[in-house]
């Protein structure tokens, strides 16, 4: 039994502390936290479509679902199901009167809410019963600014001769059975861009309390530009752009704020992929070793050769200086290391900058790789990260808007315009066929992160299907099993088994 919870409306903004724009990762990681509270949370979302279709948080013991968009996961959508859970108050008034023995009523008449609380408004809207619902009742909306309250109404009393008010105070019409609080000047004006709109509140909850200067300005998006040069869009402040090997670990600080933890990079399974440099005994230049889950460490146990010793004495001074920077709030991960040989992408369009030189300075850390992740229901790492959209393109004018790839398109969609941008650069004439080669990374093999969340993703018809998709998925529920990683100069995309990338790493 969950505890009942005093919820105050805000028409238009939210309720209690649930703030319409808040993104899915903020809102689930605030009501996992709160297990006494929110004892169960199921999480219902498209698998084949994460992105294009709403993702929805229902909370049945609290009476409440939350909607929320799938490209931006912000919540776009609060519905109040069952009154009886929790007592709300608008206006520091009483949604709902109490009885005469103290207890909470269930009834939310018209009268109440037309006469006491919220006044005269605008007709509604009167929707018939389905045809094949057998019901002889409608559902009249009854919409104000920002919130709007659904009555029951026998379809034979329904006539637009009537006014509403003569018709909802009526026999015909029984009490409200839910509410819906949204941003929009009514519920038929707002419905129609509901998942579209730009979102006026912030992300976060804690924006709305804390001071301007205390926190740092959110991550709207990030435009990958080319040869390692990023531009990061922010809600109020100035684009902050992020030069690889250039950036130093106090340019993020005062931009992007302390990170939310750090990790420090143990993982070498993948070193024997990467390119030796001839040059420079540091030179790091393949993206696939930009996975790393910290599961085991590297040492080099041949000490016949004095140059492998040096070698290895300079590796892991290397591991003792670099690190990520994990900032789960801004859906971004930041590798700082000493400087790395960069692998750009000179991609036909999306160059950003031909006469771009590093300056390398070996005992300076900087930023040398960046993740960008995409928190894909149903994927290993859900929730750990904010989702964070991107793009990929140029900034030059001649560049068709058409294009400029997105975090939205299938890695099918993506790889195909990149191959034929690769394919009309002589730099890579008999190379791009490496592109097509994944690298399957194992999901299953590691504990999932623990949640007392149930994803449903349509998983639920087969009893088989979902104990064998719950193994590997992230939150302990139907998940969407390995992934394989592709690369491209200067990126790694790990791609998810419906074609949608989970994560993006910039190198």
């Amino acid at each position: 039994m969950s505890k009942a919870l005093s919820l105050a409306i805000h028409p238009g903004q939210g309720l209690g502390h649930i703030t319409l724009g808040s993104s899915l990762h903020e809102t689930l990681s605030s009501l996992k936290s709160q297990p006494n509270v929110f004892p169960t949370i199921d999480i219902f979302y498209s698998p084949s479509e994460p992105l294009s279709t709403p993702v929805i948080l229902n909370l049945p013991k609290n009476g409440f679902r939350l909607r929320f968009d799938g490209p931006t996961q912000r919540l776009r959508l609060i519905e109040i199901l069952d009154f009886s859970l929790n007592s709300f108050t608008y206006d520091n008034k009483a949604l709902i009167k109490s009885g005469d023995d103290g207890t909470a009523g269930r009834r939310l008449d018209f009268r109440q809410i037309y006469d006491r609380l919220f006044g005269p408004t605008f007709p509604g809207e009167y929707i018939p019963p389905g045809l094949k619902s057998g019901s002889d009742q409608g559902s009249y909306i009854l919409s104000y600014p920002g919130i709007a309250f659904t009555f029951p109404l026998h379809d034979s009393a329904w006539s637009k001769k009537h006014d509403f008010v003569s018709l909802l105070s009526s026999s015909s019409a029984r009490p409200a059975k839910s509410f819906v609080i949204f941003d929009g000047p009514s519920w038929q004006v707002a419905r129609k861009h509901l998942y579209l709109k730009a979102c006026p509140n912030p992300r976060e909850w804690s924006a709305h309390s804390r001071g301007k200067d205390l926190r740092p300005e959110e991550i709207d998006h990030v435009a990958v530009k080319g040869d390692g040069v990023l531009d990061v869009f922010r809600r109020n402040a100035s684009t902050f752009h992020i030069v690889l090997n250039q950036t130093t670990p106090q340019d993020l600080l005062t931009e992007l704020g302390p990170p939310d933890a750090t990790y420090r990079k143990s993982d070498r399974r993948l070193s024997i992929h990467k390119t030796r440099g001839k040059s420079r005994s540091r030179a790091r230049s393949s993206g696939y070793e930009s996975t790393d889950t910290g599961r085991s460490s590297y040492t080099n146990q041949d000490d016949s050769d004095g140059q492998d010793r040096l070698r290895n004495d300079e590796s892991l001074a290397d591991a003792a200086a670099e690190c990520f920077y994990n900032y789960f709030h801004h859906g971004i991960d930041v590798f700082v290391s000493r400087p790395t040989e960069r692998v750009g992408s000179s991609i036909r369009g999306l160059s950003h900058s031909d006469e771009r030189v590093d300056i390398f300075e070996p005992d300076q850390l900087v930023a040398s790789k960046i993740l960008l992740h995409g928190n894909i229901p149903g994927s290993y790492p859900f929730n750990r990260y904010r989702r964070c959209r991107w793009t990929v393109g140029s900034d030059s004018a001649e560049t068709d808007e058409d294009n400029v790839l997105t975090s939205e398109m299938s890695f099918s969609e993506l790889s195909e315009q990149l191959q034929r941008g690769f394919q009309a650069d002589s730099a890579y004439d008999g190379k791009s066929d490496n592109f097509q080669q994944g690298m399957v990374l194992n999901r299953g093999w590691g504990n999932s992160p623990g949640s007392s969340c149930e994803l449903l993703g349509g998983w639920e018809e087969s009893d088989k299907a979902k104990e064998r998709a719950g193994k590997s998925g992230g939150e302990d529920g139907p998940g969407l099993g390995n992934t394989t990683l592709y690369g491209f100069p200067g990126m790694v995309f790990e791609v998810l088994k419906n074609d949608k990338v989970s994560c993006l790493t910039i190198y």
